[in-house]
């Protein structure tokens, strides 16, 4: 489930009509968020809350054979309005699964983001400031986020850290969004390390974007809780898939070492009937590692994932499958009575998920996965009242008595 910071990143991520999809880094997110799941291994409780629409504060407290916390705080120049309380947030929003990939939008003209007042330019461009201590170890790290026009963004995250060579490192990434490709410039001190990654799309599916002098808002959701592009209207000549390939390049100046890796995605867009799947190949030429993966979303309560890997030098190979599914319970009785999180969460007509369940409202999300040397994670996520909760188990089937590796429970209150 996403910590209460992550979430009102997104909420930023919306508000200023930034695709997080349309990047290389996100290629195999669909995979990732149905197989690479963590589970808690302690008992950790979350207290946030959204002060004001521009700032947001999260209290940690946890326990791992002694007690361990942290303290986050996060200011955005761009006010927003999430819902916030954990009785009432969409689970779908929180929950990362299944992505359901929208159809392009044209970036603005840098033109349209600028204001006028008396003759003089009165425009900001949008920020985000995020830090994050933690108790005892007084790690401390930090985030930079700043939209520096309709096509670029420039994020920058360091960590402070006496453990770490050079007392900590720092990361930053400059993004370009064209729609029809993107691509990223990255830097980190860790090495002095240099990359650039890129994606290009084959789609033909472009919709010209907002006329407004105001910066653009997606406000609606998908059934998968992710940001639907609003206002489009789809009609049987707008093609039903996205073909995509990427690739990244990297070299590190102080250890002088470097690496590259390629890949491609096929993902259907919502204009296809059927059943919405993603299929993605990657490849990593000097490990020699080759990567492939299906994912499907089987219903609007159910998808199903499966990856398998193969190294060339070693001829090494591993497979894994996992699931999602969610749980929803009867509401016919009490829909007067329904929270604005019940009737999000209920799932709506859609020709590519299938029939409407207006009748049921969801209520948790069960994840599983297994992979052929018998290792399995199970994530039980929900809410019960005001809480939101997280329990996590893993274990290793061929493990005997010591079959149990970790189980932990993680419990969030916002109010």
């Amino acid at each position: 489930m996403l910590w209460f910071m992550d979430y009102v990143q997104l909420a930023f991520y919306r508000a200023t009509a930034w695709d997080r999809d349309n990047s290389y880094g996100a290629l195999t997110s669909t995979s990732r968020n149905l197989l690479d799941f963590e589970t808690p291994n302690n008992l950790r409780f979350h207290v946030s809350s959204l002060v004001s629409p521009n700032y947001a504060s999260s209290y940690t407290l946890g326990s791992v054979g002694l007690v361990d916390g942290s303290l986050s705080y996060l200011y955005t120049s761009r006010s927003l309005k999430p819902e916030s309380r954990s009785g009432a947030i969409s689970l779908r929003s929180l929950v990362p699964g299944y992505r359901h990939l929208q159809n392009l939008q044209h970036p603005v003209e840098a033109s349209q983001w600028e204001q006028w007042r008396g003759g003089r330019r009165v425009d900001r461009r949008d920020a985000m400031l995020y830090g994050r201590l933690f108790l005892p170890n007084s790690t401390l790290e930090a985030m930079y986020l700043r939209r520096l026009s309709p096509k670029t963004q420039l994020k920058v995250s360091c960590v402070s850290d006496s453990r770490l060579a050079n007392g900590g490192t720092l990361l930053a990434h400059l993004q370009y969004d064209a729609a029809t490709h993107c691509t990223e410039y990255i830097y980190s001190t860790d090495g002095a390390l240099l990359g650039v990654r890129g994606l290009y799309n084959f789609a033909s599916e472009l919709a010209y974007g907002h006329s407004s002098s105001d910066p653009p808002s997606y406000t609606a959701a998908s059934t998968a809780g992710d940001i639907a592009a609003p206002h489009l209207r789809l009609n049987p000549s707008q093609p039903h898939g996205r073909f995509s390939v990427g690739g990244e390049v990297y070299y590190g100046l102080l250890n002088k070492s470097g690496g590259i890796s390629t890949g491609l995605r096929f993902s259907t867009l919502p204009s296809h009937t059927g059943f919405p799947y993603t299929m993605t190949l990657t490849l990593n030429p000097l490990m020699g590692s080759l990567s492939g993966t299906y994912s499907v979303c089987a219903s609007p309560m159910l998808a199903l994932s499966s990856r398998f890997d193969f190294n060339v030098y070693s001829y090494e190979s591993e497979l894994q499958v996992g699931t999602e599914l969610w749980r929803r319970r009867p509401i016919a009785s009490q829909e007067g009575s329904l929270t604005s999180a019940a009737k999000e969460s209920m799932p709506s007509k859609n020709p590519s998920h299938g029939a409407s369940s207006s009748g049921d409202v969801l209520s948790g999300c069960v994840k599983a996965r297994i992979n052929q040397r018998g290792g399995m994670a199970i994530l039980w996520e929900g809410r019960i009242k005001e809480l939101l909760y997280t329990c996590g188990i893993t274990m290793d089937l061929r493990g005997g008595e010591n079959m149990f590796k970790g189980i932990g429970v993680e419990v969030q209150y916002s109010p």
